[in-house]
């Protein structure tokens, strides 16, 4: 509890000093954080309570299990994070509210004590968030708005399993588990494509060590067949975005670059149902991104987690795969300016 008095004081003074995000917007952070942390029952109990429900116990000893073999086979942290558990009540337990300029694929970033700079705003409350999205599409913004399963505090608390997180198989848990821990691990204040990618990486490879650690060879095929249409969906996406980064790069009037944006858009959703009908053999599972809204505030935080993840895949190879020399190796490239971290991941011949 000390630390969250110290972590408090931070964001009170900084908000204070700073004056870039309300105080408002802090309270609500901080009390519906105070509230899941006050809601917080201890894995180890549930799972011995004959009154836990059996589909709950069996969740939350899967969970337990992927808990040990983070620390022990991924060298993530061993802290008391993911060993208590709240049931949150909701389908999402927060709100991310993205937003980027008509006619720009940069988005906007807001700053915070502690965690930096991030291209989003997380809120606890959908009424919250519909309301800041409301806002900033009244500045003229394109805007975004996404549900978030779980988040990370980055060590300063121990981090609890959430209802949220055990709504999907053993595999996903898994997946959940390793994202938010290797944040714990590894977290480069102002770079968020970086900190995402390099979570998503350490997720992908440990999931996949993981699943072959426990025998599971069915759920490695339909992971990896996963993690493939993840590349091709990425891919999609990249493609439309260095089309409309050509439209804004040279602008015309803004109707011509309204049209050429929304026939850019059009095009995404063409060459999706093309890929969905053919090589993915009919696979509905992204057919809730593309039916819904498509605007630069959401292809902005797609790119957000996924374009550097081969890179830092790559760089886990060089490093034969050895989780500590692989962190030792993205430490080395995080203590670079931002301007040349994307490229010497890019460009890393060695794991040393």
């Amino acid at each position: 509890m000390k630390r969250f008095f110290h972590l408090l004081a931070a964001i009170i003074l900084a908000s204070a000093l700073t004056g870039c995000t309300s105080v408002s917007y802090y309270a609500q952070s901080i009390e519906g954080h105070v509230q899941l942390m006050a809601a917080r029952k201890n894995v180890g109990g549930l799972i011995n309570d004959p009154s836990t429900p059996k589909a709950l116990r069996a969740k939350l000893t899967s969970a337990s299990a992927i808990r040990r073999f983070a620390t022990d086979e991924l060298a993530l942290p061993d802290n008391s994070s993911y060993r208590s558990y709240v049931d949150v009540g909701r389908d999402d337990v927060t709100y991310a509210v993205f937003a980027a300029p008509q006619f720009s694929l940069a988005p906007v970033t807001w700053c915070f004590p502690v965690f930096g700079c991030v291209p989003y705003r997380g809120y606890f409350s959908l009424k919250a968030a519909a309301e800041s999205a409301a806002e900033l599409r009244g500045k003229g913004l394109d805007v975004y708005g996404s549900g978030v399963t779980a988040y990370s505090t980055l060590g300063w608390f121990s981090d609890p399993l959430l209802s949220t997180m055990l709504r999907q198989d053993d595999t996903y848990i898994a997946s959940l588990i390793f994202h938010e821990l290797a944040h714990q691990k590894i977290y480069v204040n102002g770079d968020s494509a970086f900190n995402e990618a390099f979570a998503v990486s350490v997720e992908t490879s440990g999931t996949r060590k993981w699943l072959r650690a426990t025998g599971n060879r069915a759920g490695l095929r339909r992971y990896e067949a996963d993690r493939q249409r993840s590349a091709d969906f990425l891919a999609l996406v990249a493609k439309t975005r260095d089309e409309l980064g050509q439209v804004y790069g040279s602008p015309p009037s803004a109707e011509k670059m309204a049209a050429a944006k929304a026939a850019a858009i059009d095009r995404l959703r063409a060459r999706y149902r093309h890929m969905r009908d053919t090589r993915w053999g009919g696979y509905r599972g992204y057919d809730g991104w593309f039916d819904s809204p498509i605007n630069n505030a959401k292809l902005a935080a797609t790119a957000v987690y996924g374009e550097q993840v081969p890179a830092f895949l790559r760089l886990y190879d060089l490093c034969g795969g050895d989780y500590p020399r692989f962190y030792a190796a993205v430490r080395r490239i995080a203590a670079l300016p931002q301007p040349s971290r994307a490229q010497a991941l890019k460009t890393a011949a060695t794991c040393d």
